[in-house]
């Protein structure tokens, strides 16, 4: 992988293990820009900052990210690009998609990041983003209803707040939306049911393996539409609608609940049951996604030690050292503590150690 003006990163140039590789440095040296490096090369965005513009090296005009991947047995380059105040280029062998939607899911991956704990503790948008971005990854289709629903619900919005403003109601123009958010919606909702049905027991036994321990993990899935037509409740809802200028149900509304021995664990869980959940939580979105795609995800893990005890991070990274598991990037500000934890690993690994900006050294 190489990376120009990306960030703190002036220029450089990474050759990776297949399997473990470690960025170590301290706070703010830039490990984390590398794991965004690696993420916008999967999903045409960052995991950190959602302006692009901001992504680019302080004072330079532009950014390049490119990097050389082998997928079922064929090489694969792929490049991310900007120049300030331009659009965004993403290209597959030298050749521009066009549209970046066309690129997700190629070069699956997953992420553990600290900022992950407001799945636990943010509002049910978070959650939603989650598991869209999970199945979006491996269903094309669910992805490109997501696209039209959300359309379809801002122009449904427009409409209400015209409405209000000219206090003029015409709910023929409206029922036109509504029959693209049922259609669409009804899809995602039962494609959401399904995927958190399947996800369940792959998370209850990770978590297990983590805490060495029996608690039982749950995953729900609240919807006004698991008992209630769609279509009725955007009919019932339209007077709510009207009032506040904007749909009060649907898909857009839905949440996931997460649960440890039955009860909320953003309200009952530790800081430690809560790491071990979304690490957990993670694992099983990663054996998911590899046995619907057949591909093996690349796997990020970014200052996941935190709260977490020693046994606890010993267990996560045998588990993903595992041939199970492909290729796997870490980040730390402990050297000495990932030398202990890889010392007892069979697994090929490269530790690079960062700082401010600059690849100071690689071991092997």
């Amino acid at each position: 992988m190489s990376v120009v003006n990306f960030k703190n990163f002036e220029h450089a140039e990474f050759k990776f293990s297949d399997s473990l590789n470690c960025f170590i440095g301290n706070n703010g040296a830039g490990k984390t820009n590398l794991m965004d490096a690696i993420y916008y090369l999967s999903f045409c965005k960052s995991f950190l900052n959602s302006v692009d513009g901001q992504n680019i090296r302080f004072d330079q005009e532009f950014f390049m990210i490119q990097g050389k991947y082998t997928r079922l047995e064929s090489d694969e380059v792929i490049y991310c690009g900007l120049k300030r105040n331009q659009k965004k280029i993403v290209k597959r062998n030298q050749k521009d998609y066009k549209k970046l939607s066309e690129h997700i899911g190629l070069i699956p991956l997953i992420i553990v990041t600290p900022s992950d704990t407001n799945l636990i503790s943010g509002g049910s948008d978070e959650r939603r983003r989650f598991v869209d971005a999970v199945i979006s990854q491996y269903d094309a289709v669910y992805l490109e209803n997501l696209i039209r629903y959300n359309r379809a619900l801002q122009q449904r919005n427009n409409l209400l707040k015209q409405f209000a403003g000219r206090n003029n109601f015409q709910l023929e123009s409206l029922e036109v939306w509504d029959d693209q958010l049922v259609k669409y919606g009804q899809q995602i909702h039962e494609v959401r049911k399904v995927f958190i049905e399947n996800l369940q027991p792959i998370f209850q036994n990770y978590y297990e393996l983590i805490s060495g321990g029996r608690e039982i993990v749950g995953l729900k899935h609240q919807s006004d539409l698991t008992n209630n037509s769609f279509e009725q409740l955007l009919k019932d809802s339209i007077g709510k609608d009207r009032m506040l200028q904007y749909t009060t149900t649907g898909i857009h509304k839905e949440d996931f609940e997460f649960e440890l021995a039955g009860y909320p664990i953003r309200k009952f869980g530790s800081q430690g049951q809560k790491k071990t959940y979304l690490v957990a939580l993670k694992l099983a979105q990663f054996d998911f996604m590899k046995a619907i795609s057949g591909l093996t995800p690349i796997l990020l893990l970014d200052d996941i030690f935190d709260k977490l005890d020693k046994n606890r991070v010993e267990q996560i990274v045998k588990l993903v050292a595992d041939d199970h598991f492909g290729q796997i990037f870490i980040t730390d500000t402990n050297r000495e503590h990932l030398d202990q934890i890889i010392a007892g690993l069979e697994t090929e690994s490269r530790i690079f150690t960062i700082s401010d900006g600059n690849v100071i050294n690689l071991t092997q």
